[in-house]
């Protein structure tokens, strides 16, 4: 008989297990060691973890990238991949690359961010519900998204439907918000970039959007400025908005004063942090893909972080060169930067990269059979179907890379070098210029053995302000690219690498150090003995605090022969710092002007764009930011974008014209105690374990007003359509004389439903406890005192603690992003300096998010 062969069955670990394994792996670090453990750890659906430390999720990358290096000459080995990839220290697949690679439970994307948008920029309803459908689909698969509004036709241009006038950019900014909002990425929402010409005659609602509470909450906003308007605002004089935009016949025309638009962009960025700005005509000048324009390759805007510009269905890859790992002997007079390994790791990071859009390539192929074998009707298929055929056309001809760096402010720090001098600043713009020359080398010689990418024309390229830079620094590489090509259409970025710097123990891409040292507070049984007891919170539990330091300053205080484990006070700790590469040159310390200024240097060598952020103090004022901004155009910025410390807290007011600065704003005055008849309704859907909950909020200009929750479908409770996820609620009266609360919807025929009795839908202890809550909505206290005040109640029953939990998750979807978090404390590092961002808590100290 012959032998049966043996099943070979995957280890798995318990969460718990990978967590000490990798705690241990990251000598002690134990955010670096959650961080990857719940972002990057192989999982299947049902929480058995494949991987127990890194080690384990690099090798299973290497053994990815080696097998498609085999299809091509000179392949590099699995071993050599591993040693470039392992321990995090030279080359770091980023986000979807490291959870995607090998990955057999997920059928997902390997790209960080796509674009999206229209052929022909059709405004028709049909074309703009081709891109939400587009979106979501993309958010499902794990991407972030960018799109632009700018070919919607303004606000009350007519239309020949019954409407007879449009409604402009803004309902369309909330549709694709909310979107977002709806979509779960492995616990995380997903991530929108939306983008409007300021030549849009609607420019200055798209503006304003974000400003009032509740509004536009999924995504982030930025707005595409041309020179002309610069040039306006520097001269004070008229700019005239047109739609289409920029055309020599237009539709539609208003002269506008360009200072006084550019005064509220600056407003709202020094109160709200948004909009970002994006200098468009320095963003297509310099675009090499803008060469091929004409066949598909024209920018329509970025990615949620702005650094990829990209046309429609283009996608993007995302890897990080460890700019600290080639400093030799570091923190010492003997440090140096090892230039020779760096180049020769470059080279190594390209054909990787190149690597994983055949990977991707691949994913795409997986993603295709999935949507054909689904079991929906084709034509509700096709939409997705095509949306994917149509990315695989532009990764395969265009083979776009996005090589980056994280450590930047470490590098400086282990050179002796001040971040934000002018020392740094030179030597920053010498390392970049390095990586974009053998970046583009390696793109040749790949070019070389594997062919140009698809559409490659150099007499196209000839003229391109970024080909011509590197033309002057190094001719043999431009006369050798003439001749053989280019293997990437576009190759250099700067993203934001938060959870990938927690991982290499590093400050983040090209930022500064954001502190050396601070403070952190674990929770402590009081009744030990041997505890130390630091803090008490105002509700009992004790914390003993502990200084924890940047994984680089403590490497300085070894190399220099200061103790880490050491209890050090306040004022020894100042010392510390002062005498180290660290001092003045941390986020809040940095001249905001030298930054500007090293970011337009160092973006003349980085073919796509960099995601940076200046961040301020809170008695910054507007003047600072607009002279930020105007720096930002003249060093030659693509993008800026400002966050005034605490500014976002301020967004919560409804109705911002009538209050003044000094009015107190725990409530609203012009919020109705009195009851409308009918209200604008949302409808939430969420689990509690295994119980299936909905909750229905009652609306006033987007802000709650009432809410009514419950179960969604046991026999108590009530069983709407899915699909449903807005309407009415209108008070009525019964027969009796007591009043009623009705929910009304409208299907896509136009038939509309009612469901009677909201109130009386749900247990009665619930609806007695949404009585007092819809009281204090409806007196116009802030939604996050509320979220607070509900937490705080202490219900005796397991299903009225559900239903409060229940209640909570509802609300805190309107919690403005930037306000503040009162009665928290992050799961991860213990701090109190939380703030809401799209209905999650964000910790400002370690990233972590945790959404309710």
């Amino acid at each position: 008989m012959p032998v049966k062969e043996k099943k070979v069955v995957p280890q798995t670990y318990t969460q718990e297990q990978a967590f000490q394994a990798s705690l241990n792996y990251f000598k002690g670090d134990d955010l670096a060691a959650r961080v990857w453990v719940n972002k990057y750890a192989l999982k299947d659906s049902d929480g058995h973890v494949y991987e127990k430390t890194p080690d384990d999720m690099h090798k299973r990358i290497a053994k990815e990238v080696a097998r498609i290096e085999k299809k091509y000459p000179n392949p590099m080995t699995e071993d050599e991949v591993f040693d470039l990839i392992k321990n995090f220290k030279y080359i770091v697949p980023q986000g979807s690359p490291m959870a995607g690679i090998g990955n057999p439970f997920q059928v997902g994307s390997l790209s960080n961010c796509f674009v999206i948008g229209n052929d022909g920029n059709s405004d028709s309803y049909g074309g703009i519900m081709k891109i939400d459908q587009e979106q979501v689909q993309l958010m499902k698969r794990r991407g972030g998204v960018g799109h632009d509004l700018s070919h919607i036709r303004p606000k009350g241009s007519g239309v020949k439907n019954s409407a007879l006038t449009s409604t402009g950019l803004v309902p369309f900014m909330e549709r694709y918000s909310n979107s977002t909002r709806e979509v779960a990425q492995d616990g995380r929402r997903g991530a929108l970039m939306l983008s409007v010409s300021i030549n849009h005659p609607d420019a200055e609602d798209f503006i304003d959007a974000k400003m009032e509470q509740g509004k536009v909450t999924g995504a982030n906003v930025s707005v595409r400025i041309d020179d002309k308007f610069m040039t306006a605002v520097k001269n004070d004089t008229p700019y005239t908005q047109t739609y289409p935009i920029f055309s020599d016949n237009p539709k539609f025309s208003k002269e506008i004063q360009a200072n006084t638009l550019w005064k509220k962009i600056v407003h709202n960025a020094w109160k709200s942090a948004e909009p970002g700005i994006l200098f468009w005509d320095t963003v297509i000048n310099e675009s090499v893909p803008d060469c091929y324009a004409d066949l598909g390759y024209k920018t329509v805007s970025t990615n949620p972080c702005g650094e990829i510009p990209l046309c429609p269905y283009d996608s993007c890859r995302l890897l990080a060169i460890n700019l600290f790992s080639y400093v030799e002997e570091p923190f010492t007079a003997k440090a140096h930067f090892n230039y020779e390994l760096f180049k020769k790791h470059i080279n190594a990071a390209q054909r990787i990269m190149d690597d994983i859009i055949d990977l991707e390539l691949e994913k795409i192929d997986k993603i295709l059979e999935k949507i054909n074998a689904d079991p929906e009707n084709e034509d509700v298929k096709a939409v997705e179907r095509n949306l994917w055929l149509n990315i695989r056309k532009k990764a395969g001809e265009g083979r776009r890379t996005g090589i980056g760096i994280t450590a930047e402010g470490d590098m400086l720090a282990g050179l002796g070098i001040t971040y934000g001098s002018k020392e740094g600043i030179d030597f920053s713009v010498d390392i970049h210029k390095r990586i974009a020359l053998a970046t583009y080398r390696a793109s040749v010689e790949t070019a070389k053995e594997r062919g140009a990418f698809g559409i490659f024309d150099a007499e196209r390229e000839k003229n391109n302000p970024f080909i011509l830079r590197l033309k002057e620094a190094d001719e043999e590489l431009y006369y050798d690219m003439l001749e053989h090509g280019r293997r990437n259409i576009a190759l250099l970025t700067i993203a934001p690498t938060g959870t990938t710097s927690l991982m290499t123990q590093t400050s983040s891409g090209i930022e500064p150090v954001f502190l050396p040292v601070y403070k952190r507070r674990r929770k402590v049984n009081p009744n030990d003995k041997n505890s130390r007891v630091d803090f008490v919170d105002e509700v009992g539990d004790s914390w003993e605090e502990y200084v924890v330091f940047h994984q680089r300053f403590k490497e300085w205080m070894k190399i220099n022969g200061h103790d880490t484990d050491k209890k050090y006070e306040q004022v020894e700790l100042d010392k510390l710092i002062k005498i180290s590469p660290y001092y003045k040159a941390t986020s809040n310390d940095v001249d905001w002007m030298s930054k500007v200024k090293m970011q337009g240097a160092v973006q003349k060598w980085i073919d796509h764009s960099i995601s940076v952020t200046i961040n301020l103090p809170n008695d910054a004022s507007e003047e600072l930011v607009g002279k930020l901004y105007l720096e930002a155009w003249e060093a030659g910025c693509k993008g800026v974008t400002v966050y005034r410390d605490g500014s976002r807290s301020g967004v919560l007011i409804s109705n911002e014209e009538k209050k003044t600065e000094d009015e107190d704003n725990t409530g609203d005055s012009n919020f109705p105690t009195k009851r409308p008849q009918t209200l604008t309704a949302d409808v939430v859907r969420f689990q509690n374990n295994k119980d299936k909950w909905i909750a229905f909020i009652g609306l006033v200009d987007g802000r709650p007003y009432e809410v009514f929750t419950g179960m969604a479908d046991d026999e108590d409770g009530i069983l709407i359509p899915r699909w449903v996820n807005e309407g009415l609620i209108i008070k009525n009266r019964n027969e009796d004389g007591s009043s009623r609360y009705d929910f009304q919807y409208g299907n896509k025929r136009g038939y509309k439903t009612t469901i009677e009795g909201l109130s009386h839908k749900f247990n009665p202890e619930f609806w007695n406890y949404a009585k007092l809550i819809s009281s204090t909505l409806r007196h116009g206290m802030d939604i996050d005192k509320i979220v607070d005040l509900i937490n705080s109640l202490q219900l005796d029953s397991e299903s009225i603690n559900t239903w409060k939990n229940g209640v909570v998750r509802a609300l805190k979807r309107y919690v403005a992003d930037g306000t503040i978090a009162n009665k928290e404390k992050c799961s991860s590092c213990s701090s109190s300096n939380l703030i809401y961002q799209e209905g999650c808590l964000t910790c400002k100290d370690c990233g972590s998010s945790k959404c309710g």
